[in-house]
């Protein structure tokens, strides 16, 4: 009974533990300090899509067809696996009455939902900010698919060995001290890199020095849990794409007490019940079974007590 005691007593501490670390980890955090991000005022963007070659450019992807602006913007275009930014027109005019257009890639979510469903951690939130991709890692699962809130990752369907497919904030690039490329390339400032907090500073002084401008609004600072890419504008989020009703909490703390539990269930319960069961057989056991020493000793005890 001991010996069972102990054995219960230390997979119910292991798995209390395994709950506790989750839920402490499902909580949420801010962004580190110094983390990286991406400011896009829709107002200064001149619809060029030098941010479309750029990006095409630095990540070895098919050139994006420059010519015929008005038959690309007449239907709204999205990412694909060979396309990791878009430039569509917004479907409102701007306060000014004129045109708006607006880019869309990755997000790169402060706490990505992506890397938190991906099972094998083929998706990885880098503390600069980029959510990179391991394909030697991917088993093809696409939970990051579901999981995203904003449609990002694509899967390459066409392929013998498929991967997924998505904006990397140009990781390599940051690394190495450079801005990401498509930032590099707008002509017009409407893209400006730097340090999250400061750009989050700076998007707020602009609606503030200009109220009638812009929408009062950045968003990406509290969508998801927040995001390294943040846009003001000064028309409705939804006209250049944004998706409306995204939850301010972080998706992954969102499913952390769930997830939590997967640990103990998969690591914990089969010990747990390969031990009761042998405990259980041994109880049961009969007396035929038992060592002979065991059943001599006990007659000889019993004969004594006659005596």
């Amino acid at each position: 009974m001991s010996t069972r005691r102990t054995f219960l007593k230390v997979v119910g501490a292991a798995g209390a533990g395994s709950l506790v670390a989750g839920g402490a980890e499902a909580a949420g955090r801010a962004a580190p300090p110094g983390s990286r991000a991406v400011l896009v005022d829709t107002t200064l963007c001149l619809g060029c899509r030098a941010c479309e070659a750029a990006c095409s450019e630095a990540n070895g992807l098919p050139e994006p067809v420059m010519a015929g602006e008005d038959a690309v913007f007449a239907t709204r275009r999205d990412t694909a696996p060979s396309v990791f930014t878009v430039v569509n027109r917004a479907t409102s005019p701007g306060r000014d009455g004129g045109e708006r257009y607006a880019k869309t890639q990755c997000m790169h979510c402060v706490e990505p939902a992506c890397a938190s469903a991906c099972p094998v951690r083929a998706l990885e939130k880098e503390p600069a900010g980029p959510v990179v991709y391991h394909p030697e890692r991917c088993i093809g699962c696409r939970y990051c698919m579901v999981s995203c809130p904003f449609g990002v990752p694509k899967y390459e369907y066409d392929q013998a060995v498929p991967y997924v497919r998505k904006c990397s904030f140009c990781a390599e690039r940051q690394a190495r001290g450079e801005p990401p490329a498509c930032t590099e390339a707008c002509p017009a400032g409407a893209l400006l890199f730097g340090a999250r907090d400061e750009l989050l500073e700076t998007a707020r002084t602009r609606i503030y020095q200009n109220p009638d401008r812009y929408v009062h609004h950045v968003y990406g600072e509290h969508e998801a849990g927040g995001t390294s890419w943040l846009y003001i504008t000064d028309v409705p989020f939804e006209a250049i794409g944004l998706p409306e009703g995204v939850r301010t909490e972080s998706y992954p703390a969102l499913t952390g007490g769930a997830l939590a539990a997967v640990p103990f269930v998969m690591t914990l319960w089969p010990p747990l019940l390969m031990g009761l069961y042998t405990f259980s057989r041994a109880r049961q056991e009969p007396e035929a079974v038992r060592p002979p020493e065991a059943g001599a000793a006990a007659d000889g005890h019993q004969e004594d007590g006659h005596e």
